[in-house]
């Protein structure tokens, strides 16, 4: 074992307060970068989770709902062309009114409904799902008990984290465009920081007058015989299109997704203010705190220049040392993020990172801890051997 880990090891101490800045700092810029890319996840859960294998859109999109990504219904044909192809289905949606109807007393005016407390109106997105067995629009964690409920006509569902601001439960009626509607699913890990969004039937939505019938339809949804194959099957999907269409894959699409969120300009200010905060804060402390630790040990390193050990291997050894202050730090930033995704999760927010983001902020912790330990090299020119007389 090094002398460096041997200090950090009984001297632990002495560098908490750095490995904690450190930690910290890590934890500002993961919670809010993972929090903006659940936001955005939130936004396309259905499509990420859905049995589709490839989604095709029109060649402007760079992503879901950015670009032209509807449509012709023509296409739908044309896409079953492909032989591996098993299942083609557009992805359909629409909005509305929404309001309880529980405890509602048609004969009293808006304003005595809003001092009681009463629920309110609200406007809603409605996703579709087709109840058909396998279909590409229903996401993989939906329940058979769930898309059983939602066949019956004028059923919807709705994510947890709506329900309060709708003001409805399970089994409870509302009214939808004017329309009778009843809760009949409650689903988890879908919310929508935008709007409150509700899931019904492609079968339901057509009832209450709202189903594309028109020439142009939504991305469409192609669920394949071998899914191991999608890569292939899209760069043949796109050949076969002729430029008039492009096919992505869902992983591609759901990169494509979490990139966009960037493209952002609000969020790159916020996450670059972190960012810098992150950097001053562990920068600071990290490096008093080093500076502090250091001079605690002015006579150990002392002594060791009295025995020979030249000044380029006492930096190194405060160089080794300040990297394993920040590999203890990027260590305690990953679990001080899990334990606040485990937090979001209980309350249905969503916190996703992506592997090369926990690289990218662990590596900038270390390299922190490591100008930190440089700008405390100084301090051991009061290593003096002379001082040991004293």
């Amino acid at each position: 074992m090094s002398l460096a880990l041997s200090t950090l090891l009984y001297e632990w101490r002495r560098y908490m307060a750095a490995v904690m800045a450190l930690a910290l700092s890590g934890l500002l810029v993961l919670a809010m970068t993972g929090v903006f890319i659940g936001i955005g996840k939130g936004f396309t859960a259905q499509i990420e989770r859905s049995r589709a294998d490839i989604m095709v859109m029109r060649p402007g999109a760079k992503r879901l709902g950015d670009g032209p990504s509807g449509v012709p219904r023509r296409f739908i044909p044309l896409v079953y062309n492909h032989p591996e192809v098993a299942e083609v289905q557009a992805l359909d949606g629409a909005g509305g009114s929404f309001q309880s109807v529980k405890n509602v007393d048609p004969t009293m005016s808006q304003a005595d409904r809003a001092r009681q407390g009463a629920p309110r109106m609200q406007f809603v997105a409605t996703r579709i799902i087709d109840t058909t067995d396998g279909a590409p629009t229903i996401p993989v964690d939906y329940s058979q008990e769930l898309i059983d409920a939602l066949r019956q006509p004028y059923t919807v569902a709705i994510d947890e984290t709506a329900l309060k601001p709708l003001g409805v439960k399970l089994g409870d009626k509302a009214l939808y465009n004017g329309q009778t509607v009843t809760v009949v699913g409650i689903t988890r890990g879908y919310p929508n920081m935008m709007q409150p969004t509700i899931v019904m039937s492609r079968d339901t939505l057509r009832m209450l007058g709202q189903a594309d019938t028109g020439p142009q339809v939504g991305p469409l949804m192609v669920k394949l015989r071998d899914p191991a194959r999608a890569q292939l099957v899209a760069a043949q999907l796109n050949t076969m299109g002729n430029g008039e269409w492009h096919a992505w894959t869902r992983q591609e699409l759901a990169d494509a997704n979490a990139a966009g969120m960037f493209d952002e300009g609000i969020i790159v200010i916020i996450l670059g203010g972190c960012v810098v905060l992150g950097v001053i804060i562990g920068v600071t402390i990290t490096w008093q705190t080093l500076r502090g630790a250091i001079m605690a040990n002015i006579k150990e390193f002392a002594s060791l220049r009295a025995l020979g050990v030249g000044m380029g291997s006492l930096r190194r050894i405060v160089m080794e040392l300040s990297f394993w202050v920040g590999c203890v730090g990027v260590i305690g930033a990953f679990f001080l993020t899990w334990l606040v995704s485990l937090l979001a999760a209980a309350n249905a927010v969503i916190i996703a990172l992506p592997v090369v983001v926990l690289i990218i902020v662990g590596g900038g912790l270390v390299l922190i801890a490591m100008v930190s330990g440089a700008l405390s090299l100084g301090i051991l020119k009061n290593s003096q051997p002379a001082d040991l007389l004293r």
